[in-house]
């Protein structure tokens, strides 16, 4: 039996983006709980707030089942979505829309691996809308996105027990995003 140099290699390759990966250490919990951009507090993340926010081209993209399925409501439709099917650490059903591209991935909790990230801007570079579903959790893939997106982009993700936050992407947000990044381990 043969085997095919180019399925080895995708083999491996999969195997170390799973293989690498950053871990949330406990010194950064308190600083990710500050929002990255406009904390628009619960009550006041409706849609005509929202709107303000938003340009006629922004890149929409959303970060959270909660948050996916209220812009969909709003008939604000993300270019991508990333969801997990949980809210709040309990199951729920995908937010119903029903004309995305779907993607799916690994991502443990209090992680970020390479394919996540890979997969990320493979996403960008897609017809939207594109709908990222994580297995494990989707938290702090809000990093990679910001450092990722777009121009244009505008990132938005539940607060919990807060509100919504909306990102606009800039080279300051894009930075930040980096340094928390480059402190997890």
């Amino acid at each position: 039996m043969s085997l095919n140099p180019l399925a080895i290699h995708l083999h491996l390759r999969i195997l170390l983006l799973n293989l690498i990966i950053v871990k949330l250490p406990a010194s950064l919990r308190e600083q990710l709980k500050i929002p990255l951009g406009l904390l628009l507090p619960i009550g006041q993340d409706n849609k005509e707030n929202i709107q303000k926010q938003l340009s006629n081209n922004s890149y929409i993209i959303t970060v959270g089942d909660k948050t996916t399925e209220k812009m969909i409501e709003y008939d604000i439709i993300p270019s991508l979505q990333i969801i997990d099917g949980f809210e709040k650490r309990q199951k729920r059903e995908f937010p119903k829309h029903g004309d995305e591209c779907e993607l799916k991935i690994d991502n443990p909790a209090a992680e970020i691996t390479l394919e996540s990230i890979e997969i990320i801007k493979k996403a960008f570079d897609m017809s939207s809308p594109v709908r990222l579903i994580v297995n494990g959790e989707e938290d702090l893939l809000v990093l990679p996105v910001c450092i990722h997106a777009p121009k244009n982009s505008v990132v938005l993700y539940g607060q919990p027990n807060k509100g919504l936050v909306l990102v606009q992407i800039t080279t300051e947000i894009r930075n930040k995003a980096q340094t928390l990044l480059d402190l997890m381990i």
